[in-house]
């Protein structure tokens, strides 16, 4: 019976220790996910007992917590906004309520990806609202924060957003981590002609003049070619062409941002009168080309020694019967093989940088 006793006692003095034990690791707990809130390894078990030992009366009192104000709340103002600043995804998730866009909005348009991004900041054609970065390790990116650094310098906002929400603005494409909320970039036209750089006036300049180009991936393709190989103006149609959309900027690496097209409502009138000036116009057609009365020569056997335009017609059916009957001769790109029916032809960018570069390098 002694024995009996004395155990029970002892047993009852260690459910003493184990229950202190248990509220010291609860208030070791509970401290250093304050002092450490970067600390993230708790489990749920834990974190339930944190919310018991503030709940119960008999818990272990942190002060400015648990002790509650004359309006009700737990908190104070100060430990709300530490608690802000120390735990960024819920500072992000506050965030993200504030930052969020209409992609169809009339007023502006999302452009995505590095470089379209950089060169619409720095070109300075489009008024930008707002840059949406995505939040973690990518924001660390050199490219990435060379693009928030131009966005600084030019005082506009900054938000880390998750990926996400990115995926969103962007419709799913390619973005890279950044998307940026800007004015929309249309096409020029004779009364906003503001021609940039100087021209060489030792060189015949060319001109390289697009007709109904209705997918927008082409039409980046094209105007990144156009831009390295030294083309000096790109004209394109109005009706039955894509537009200068955001899709264009990214296929064209940003080129967009900073080469100017000009549209035009009618091609066959602008081309009319440039040849009145002394110009010559030079369209482009496919190896199974019908015989016409105009001369058809291989672009590289084409040797440009006076103003030109070059025309290229849409996808599908190519140049327009109104233009080619301005054309004083037709290029062609010879293939190097029999080809089967029906892949006579090269996709319309592909010919234009083929073309380009053949028609540049005899200017040299």
């Amino acid at each position: 019976m002694r024995q009996y006793k004395v155990l029970n006692a002892w047993t009852g003095r260690f459910n003493i220790d184990l229950l202190k034990s248990r509220c010291r690791l609860a208030y070791y707990h509970v401290t250093s996910s304050f002092l450490q809130p970067e600390n993230r390894s708790i489990g749920p078990s834990v974190k339930k007992r944190q919310r018991r030992v503030f709940e119960h009366e008999g818990s272990v009192q942190i002060p400015g917590f648990n002790q509650k104000k004359k309006n009700g709340s737990k908190v104070s103002l100060e430990l709300r906004k530490l608690s802000l600043e120390d735990s960024p995804r819920e500072k992000w998730q506050q965030l993200r309520q504030k930052t969020k866009v209409d992609s169809r909005s009339d007023s502006h348009e999302i452009v995505f990806g590095i470089a379209p991004c950089l060169l619409a900041l720095s070109q300075g054609r489009r008024k930008a609202f707002k840059l949406f970065v995505k939040d973690g390790e990518a924001a660390e990116r050199a490219s990435v924060l060379k693009v928030c650094e131009e966005a600084h310098s030019r005082g506009v906002q900054i938000c880390h957003v998750r990926k996400n929400d990115l995926d969103k603005m962007s419709l799913g494409r390619v973005h890279q981590g950044v998307c940026l909320q800007a004015s929309r970039l249309d096409f020029l036209t004779k009364t906003t002609c503001n021609s940039r750089g100087s021209k060489d006036s030792n060189r015949p300049p060319l001109w390289l003049v697009l007709e109904e180009i209705q997918d927008p991936m082409n039409l980046g393709a094209i105007l990144r070619s156009a831009y390295f190989l030294g083309v000096d103006r790109v004209a394109s149609s109005v009706h039955r062409s894509c537009p200068l959309s955001p899709v264009v900027s990214k296929a064209s690496s940003g080129v967009m941002e900073v080469m100017e097209v000009y549209g035009y409502e009618s091609l066959e009138d602008m081309l009319r009168m440039k040849v009145a000036q002394g110009w010559q116009v030079v369209g482009s057609v496919g190896t199974e080309a019908e015989a016409t009365h105009i001369p058809i020569i291989r672009c590289s056997d084409f040797h440009l020694t006076k103003p030109t335009l070059l025309l290229m017609g849409g996808e599908g059916e190519g140049l327009s019967r109104g233009l080619l009957s301005l054309c004083q001769a037709l290029l062609s790109i010879p293939a190097g093989r029999n080809l089967f029916p029906g892949i006579e032809s090269l996709n319309v960018s592909v010919a234009a940088g083929i073309i380009l570069h053949s028609m540049l390098q005899s200017r040299k």
